[in-house]
């Protein structure tokens, strides 16, 4: 087995990021879609700021690989990519909110609620995450009513109450915001925040790709190390980097007092445990051969990654 050169890994990152691009501006259009009556320019302009020029797109390309793993259609994965980007951009805006974590600064430029308003950013996080479901049930994205059904289900309890959005209310509480700091469960947190959207782009193409129960599990098995490296890799960058290295504030996780893998594990714990995510990874991707390179070079540039 030969592993993608660092070159070769780095173009079809690229061209994955240059393709989700292109297929968000194309979703987010001016024009209504049938059903729709008119889509308010302030509205689209500010879902189009959000999601538009910037970003690795790290989740829609481990949806467009996990699908590769299967021989599905690029276009097809693509897509679906497109809807698990829409969750997490919308993600990103409400978690800058005064109300949240109340950032100014993201992706090098100003957070959504700072260029526009507190309200857009609201109604523009809620389109977001709407359309992503609009989008998952697509025809294009696969022929079989029931794989679309299946992907619209992980891709909900991923992004709700018992994935992303319970995970922030955990890591609200867990900051004392309702009372009294609740105690954190760093790791379980963390793969509902963070992880459950990384676990799903991982999942999505076991579902794509209608793979068998082991296959399914061992994509399952790697979404969910993957999941904890990237945590782990952030917080250590809150700690080592700085806001221009980053395009968002530093050292964020510190001021307002957060339980993190570094504050539980240290600095050489954590990066060790990080090596130990990867070699879960790698075993777990053991049954594909080589169709499962790029993904071990993707869970490799999730922990060695500088912003």
């Amino acid at each position: 087995m030969t592993a993608p050169s660092p070159t070769d890994f780095g173009k079809r990152l690229d061209k994955t990021a240059e393709d989700t691009e292109a297929q968000l501006a194309q979703l987010l259009a001016d024009a209504p879609l049938p059903d729709e009556i008119v889509r308010p320019k302030r509205l689209i302009e500010a879902m189009r700021y959000s999601s538009l020029g910037g970003g690795k797109r790290l989740r829609p390309f481990l949806v467009v690989e996990s699908a590769a793993v299967f021989g599905v259609k690029y276009e097809a994965a693509l897509l679906a990519g497109a809807a698990l980007e829409c969750i997490h951009c919308y993600s990103l805006i409400h978690d800058d909110l005064p109300a949240m974590d109340n950032s100014d600064l993201r992706r090098g430029r100003p957070t959504l609620h700072k260029a526009y308003d507190d309200a857009t950013a609201i109604l523009a996080g809620d389109a977001l995450l709407t359309i992503a479901f609009d989008i998952v049930t697509r025809d294009e994205i696969h022929s079989e009513p029931t794989v679309r059904l299946l992907l619209t289900r992980a891709l909900a309890r991923a992004a709700g109450i018992g994935g992303m959005a319970g995970g922030q209310m955990l890591d609200l509480a867990g900051e004392g915001r309702f009372g009294d700091r609740e105690p954190v469960d760093v790791a379980r947190l963390q793969q509902m925040k963070t992880g459950a959207l990384l676990r799903f782009g991982c999942i999505a193409g076991a579902i794509l790709g209608q793979a068998s129960r082991s296959e399914y599990q061992a994509l399952d098995d790697f979404g969910r190390a993957l999941g904890e490296a990237f945590q782990i890799a952030d917080d250590l960058l809150d700690v080592e980097s700085d806001a221009a290295t980053l395009g968002k504030p530093a050292g964020a996780d510190a001021e307002l007092g957060k339980t993190t893998f570094v504050t539980q594990l240290g600095i050489e714990g954590a990066k060790q445990r990080v090596r130990d995510l990867l070699a879960r990874g790698d075993a777990a991707l053991s049954m594909f051969g080589a169709r499962g390179e790029v993904l071990r070079a993707a869970a490799r540039f999730v922990a060695e990654r500088k912003n």
